[in-house]
């Protein structure tokens, strides 16, 4: 979290601070308003919410999560930045069934979260940097979950959105007076999408939603995105390799808690491994870099290998391994020098986009029925063992 996004923390705890003092009253909502008009897009707009998981980014009070809660029996989380927001929304709905309100950083507990089904945000999201944002987002929203949310497009004075990825300062009227500065990103519909596009979504539609006071010239952007239901993956890099790195090894580390993935400096998710060295056996090497990469420490006698997978880039012919760890000790974490990190436990219905291919042909070979696209590549299985069953922490 940069120092713009620091400082808008201060405001949002002047801001709930400012509500709780002055004791706002806010009238219950038998709808969700997305815009400043009261004829716009109500609840139809989010489509069936029935015993769903879904998330409120920014909720202040929660009388929009209250109300989806109660109203279609989602199981609504709502998160906020302001303590003071949080404290009037726990105390004004101390028992809504399906209703949880939590006080925390939004990326943060996207990071954190169990995978939900929707994701809403009322004029929330464009107080935070989209590069940290969306990852995020992207990891939180299950394969072909939705995505719901409104951003600035023009301020009541008539500024524009910029096509530049940069904060800019604006004023946060306050009731009775007086205002807080806030840096928001302020884009082009047009940046909005590639942005989503990049990080892995697609964008269904966009609704231009405009204050219908003539003096007031501020206007908002309603944008309906969806993960899709299948896994993308990106391919390799068509540089040769030196001579033993032709041949490398995958480890999948199932758990209670999902499959274990990190995230490459290049922006693809893989599971843990590398490439033999010379003298080493394939068992060794799948221990040796879960150590480097994770910090997690296996025997070989615990590793299965699963098959192998041949394939080419450009003039190249790859070998590649998959095995499956059954015991470890440890838990996953950064490793200095390393160009793997971000280490992640994952539910198998909630793989992120954008899997290294290796590591996208090893999980299809290993559990056929994961939604993965990827291109074709040779297998040839060497186990006839029982690799479905997860695997477990050493004691």
């Amino acid at each position: 979290m940069d120092d713009t996004e620091q400082q808008n923390l201060l405001a949002w705890k002047a801001y709930g601070e400012h509500h709780l003092r002055r004791g706002t009253d806010l009238a219950e909502l038998d709808r969700i308003s997305w815009g400043p008009a009261a004829d716009g897009p109500g609840d139809d707009l989010l489509g069936d919410l029935g015993g769903l998981r879904v998330l409120d980014i920014g909720c202040g009070p929660a009388r929009h999560a209250a109300h989806l809660a109660r109203a279609y029996g989602a199981r609504v989380d709502g998160i906020d930045a302001s303590p003071g927001q949080i404290e009037r929304a726990r105390a004004r709905y101390p028992d809504v069934p399906g209703l949880r309100l939590f006080h925390t950083d939004a990326v943060e507990h996207l990071s954190t979260s169990t995978p939900y089904d929707v994701i809403y945000s009322l004029s929330t999201l464009h107080f935070l940097d989209p590069h940290r944002l969306l990852p995020a987002l992207t990891a939180a929203l299950k394969p072909g979950g939705r995505l719901y949310f409104t951003v600035l497009h023009t301020n009541s004075a008539g500024d524009g959105p910029s096509s530049a990825v940069t904060s800019r300062p604006e004023l946060l009227r306050l009731a009775d007076g007086g205002d807080l500065t806030v840096h928001m990103w302020v884009l082009t519909p047009e940046v909005w999408e590639e942005l989503l596009t990049r990080y892995g979504f697609h964008v269904r539609g966009v609704t231009v939603l405009d204050t219908p006071e003539k003096d007031n010239k501020a206007s908002y952007r309603l944008f309906q995105v969806q993960r899709p239901a299948r896994i993308s993956t990106r391919p390799r890099t068509a540089r040769p390799p030196v001579p033993q790195a032709a041949v490398g090894v995958g480890a999948v580390l199932l758990g209670t808690r999902g499959l274990l993935l990190g995230r490459h400096r290049l922006g693809t998710w893989e599971l843990p491994g590398g490439t033999v060295e010379p003298g080493e056996s394939l068992r060794e090497t799948a221990v040796r870099e879960l150590a480097e990469e994770t910090g997690l420490h296996a025997e070989p006698e615990d590793v299965r290998l699963l098959g192998m997978f041949l394939d080419r880039v450009g003039d190249v012919v790859r070998i590649t391994f998959g095995a499956l760890v059954t015991r470890w000790r440890g838990e996953p974490a950064d490793q200095s020098g390393e160009s793997v990190g971000g280490w992640r436990w994952w539910p198998l219905d909630a793989l992120p986009p954008d899997l290294f291919e290796c590591s996208a042909h090893i999980l299809t070979a290993w559990r056929p029925d994961l939604p993965i696209d990827h291109p074709p590549a040779h297998f040839a299985p060497v186990t006839d063992q029982d690799t479905t069953a997860p695997g477990r922490p050493m004691t």
